[in-house]
C-alpha cells in the first residue's frame, strides 16, 4: 500500500517539477487535530512538518501545517476545534478521533464544505469513506500480551499469573480496541487472572496513580499492560517507585522519550510501538493527493515495531524513533 502511494506521488511530483514554471505556486494549509496535548502527537506533527517541507521543495508550492491540540481529552472541545479549523478553509484536516460517533456530525459538515479529511491513529466512522492512516491495533496488542505471558512464564513457573490492565481513553476507538483485545486474549488463558483494571485517559500522571494504587493493593502482581502511549510511562514510574523492578513485568506501547529511558533502565521490558512520525507524514501526503484529484486508499497501514533495550543507544538522546 505504501509502495503504491509513493509510485503515484513520484509520478505526480515529476509532472510538477517539469511544469513548475508554467503554473503559479499554490499554498496548501493542513490542520492536525489530535486527541489532546501529548508528546506522541508532537511526533505526528514532526512527521507532518517533514512531509510538508519535502512537498514544498519538489513542487515549489507553499505548505503550512496548523497544529491544534485540545487541552483535554474532550470530544466537545475537539469538535469545537474542528469547527474553528474548518472555518479557515484549509486544504485538508487530519485528526485522531476521540469518539467516532461523537465526532461524526462535525466531520460530515466539514466534508459538505468540500474539505478533505484523513483520519490517523484511529478508525474512521463507519460508512464515511475516509482514508485512515494507522496500524493493526489488534495485532499490536496481541503481540504485547503474548510477550508479557512468555516473559512471566520464563521468570517463574506458577499455576496462576496475576496481571493488571490500564485502559486509555475509553471512547477512543484505538484505545478501546486494544483494551478489548487484551481482555479477550487473557480470557482464553486459564493461567492468567486479571486482578485489576484502571483508566488513565491518556495521562502519564493518571496512569502512575492508577498503577501505584493497583500495585499497593496487589503485592503479588506479576505483570501489567497498558493501551496507549501515556500508560506505559506511568506504569513504569509506579513500578520503579514501588521498588518492584524485575518483580512486575511490563510490556509497553509506543516510543516516547520517557519510555525509551525506562526501557534502557530495565524498568519496562520492551514496547510494541506505533510510528507516529510516519502517520503524520502519510496523512499530509494523502490530503495532498486528494487535492490533486487522486483517490487515496481506505487504509494506509504504517505497521509497528518491537523496541527492546539492545536497540537503544547508550546515550538515549541519540534514539531517533519512528
Amino acid at each position: 500500500m505504501k509502495k503504491s502511494l509513493f509510485v503515484v506521488t513520484i509520478l505526480l511530483l515529476t509532472v510538477f517539477v517539469i511544469s513548475i514554471g508554467l503554473a503559479q505556486a499554490k499554498e496548501y494549509k493542513y490542520v492536525i487535530v489530535p486527541k489532546i496535548v501529548h508528546p506522541w502527537f508532537d511526533k505526528v506533527n514532526q512527521g507532518a512538518q517533514e512531509m510538508a517541507e519535502f512537498l514544498g521543495k519538489v513542487t515549489g508550492d507553499t505548505f503550512v501545517i496548523d497544529y491544534r491540540a485540545p487541552a483535554t481529552a474532550s470530544v466537545v472541545e475537539q469538535n469545537r476545534i474542528l469547527e474553528q479549523a474548518a472555518a479557515t478553509e484549509p486544504a485538508g484536516i487530519t485528526l485522531d478521533l476521540l469518539d467516532a460517533e461523537g465526532n461524526r456530525p462535525v466531520l460530515e459538515a466539514i466534508l459538505a464544505r468540500g474539505i478533505p479529511i484523513v483520519v490517523f491513529d484511529s478508525y474512521a466512522p463507519e460508512g464515511m469513506g475516509l482514508t485512515t492512516v494507522n496500524n493493526d491495533f489488534v495485532a499490536q496488542q496481541i503481540g504485547a500480551c503474548q510477550r508479557l505471558v512468555d516473559l512471566m512464564k520464563a521468570k517463574e513457573k506458577k499455576d496462576v499469573y496475576k496481571v493488571a490492565l490500564i485502559e486509555g481513553v475509553p471512547t477512543a476507538p484505538n484505545h478501546k480496541k486494544r483494551f478489548e483485545t487484551s481482555k479477550e486474549f487473557f480470557s482464553k488463558l486459564p493461567e492468567i487472572e486479571i486482578v485489576a483494571e484502571g483508566v488513565d485517559n491518556d495521562s502519564i500522571e493518571q496512569a502512575q496513580k492508577q498503577a501505584a494504587a493497583i500495585i499497593a493493593a496487589h503485592p503479588d502482581l506479576d505483570g501489567m499492560i497498558a493501551h496507549n502511549a501515556a500508560g506505559p510511562i506511568g506504569v513504569g514510574l509506579a513500578i520503579k517507585e514501588a521498588g518492584k523492578v524485575g518483580e512486575i513485568i511490563h510490556v509497553g506501547l509506543d516510543d516516547l522519550d520517557q519510555l525509551i529511558v525506562l526501557i534502557k533502565e530495565g524498568v519496562v521490558e520492551s514496547s510494541y510501538s506505533t510510528k507516529p512520525k510516519m502517520q503524520g507524514a502519510y496523512a499530509v501526503l494523502c490530503m495532498w493527493l486528494q487535492n490533486q484529484g487522486i483517490a487515496t486508499p481506505m487504509l494506509v497501514d504504517t505497521g509497528f515495531v518491537v523496541i527492546t533495550k539492545d536497540m537503544i543507544p547508550d546515550d538515549v538522546k541519540e534514539y531517533k524513533g519512528y
